[in-house]
Order: structure tokens, then sequence, then C-alpha cells
């Protein structure tokens, strides 16, 4: 299966090399450009799909994501296992369901996100999550670019695991190459 996700980014052109400044503050010489990818409906159904079999039969009863991205990738796993979909949207630097979103206590929430680099976003839906009372029963992403296993307590999924350098700019390669510094999206991955 990662081979037919990587076709998909592929020619979508989602994959970019460069320079490129992640929202987590780290620099990396190879950006996943996921809109490229969320822009088709044909393929964003097909990794939605690889999500959603994978959770299929295990009780998920709502799927939750943060701002951008997420929201459409919950939609579409939400959409296949016939299930509520909800957003973390930020708020006074954490994210909180807003819109009128609820979980109810004990309600089985799979998160999930499109390119995982530091588990930010992700920490941060797990918190809004569990501070509503939901009981997460996994997380899934498109793409774990982590070089890092990431833990959240609970199992995480992803459809392509593509590790990718990542550099603290003090210790960036690529700046030190002179090698101009680039940022891509209004809130590109964490």
């Amino acid at each position: 299966m990662s081979d037919e996700v990587m076709a998909i980014f592929k020619a979508a052109g989602a994959i970019l090399e460069g320079h490129f400044l992640l929202t987590s503050g780290l620099h990396s010489p190879v950006y996943w450009e996921k809109f490229r990818v969320l822009q088709y409906p044909y393929y964003t159904e097909r990794l939605c799909r690889v999500i959603a079999d994978h959770f299929r039969g295990k009780g998920v009863q709502v799927v939750a994501g943060p701002t951008t991205g997420g929201i459409i990738i919950s939609f579409e796993v939400a959409r296949q296992l016939g299930v509520r979909s909800i957003f973390a949207e930020k708020e006074g630097g954490k994210r909180v369901f807003r819109r009128g979103f609820t979980i109810e206590r004990g309600e089985k929430v799979l998160v999930v996100d499109d390119v995982l680099t530091t588990g930010g976003s992700i920490t941060e839906v797990l918190e809004a999550v569990t501070r509503a009372g939901g009981d997460i029963i996994g997380i899934a992403v498109l793409v774990d670019r982590s070089e890092q296993e990431k833990e959240f307590g609970v199992p995480l999924f992803s459809c392509l695991k593509a590790v990718t350098p990542t550099y603290k700019p003090a210790d960036c390669p690529l700046c030190a190459a002179g090698i101009p510094l680039v940022r891509l999206g209004g809130e590109a991955e964490r």
C-alpha cells in the first residue's frame, strides 16, 4: 500500500524539495504539500479509505482532526465509516472544539491528521478530546515523516512512513549552505 500512497503524492506533485520552514520551527529539505493531494477528491477518497479500512470494526463513533488539512481527512474518513466528523481549532494557545461540536463522555474517537512531523497538532487534538471526555482509540495520518517514533499512548497508523530529515535552525546544513528558506501554506505541518 505504501507504494500506492507514494505514487499518489508524486502524481499530485506534493513532494517538494528545497529548504523549508515547518510550523514546528524546524527546517527540512523536503516538504509534503498535502493540499496538492487533498485538492483531488479521488486521491483523498483513496487515502482515507486506507485509514477507514484499518479502523473499520473498531467501534469508532467520531473522527476528529485539527484545522486545516485534518478537516478534510476527518470528514472523508468519517463519511466512509458512517460516523460524525468534527475538528479542533486554535484558541488561546490550544485546540478546542467550537461550532457546537461535542463529544459524549466515553464516545470512541479516532484522531486524524495529514502529516506527522513533531506530533504537535495531534497532541493538541488528543488533549481537546480528553478534556471533552472522549475515549481515544487511535490516531491515523496520511504521512508519518517523523525521524523518531512518537508515543501517544494509543495506536498510531500511517498510510505511509517516509522518514524525512529535519534540523534545528542553528544546526541546519541548508542554512549553512546559504539556501533560501521558504515557508509554504498557512498552517504548515507539525
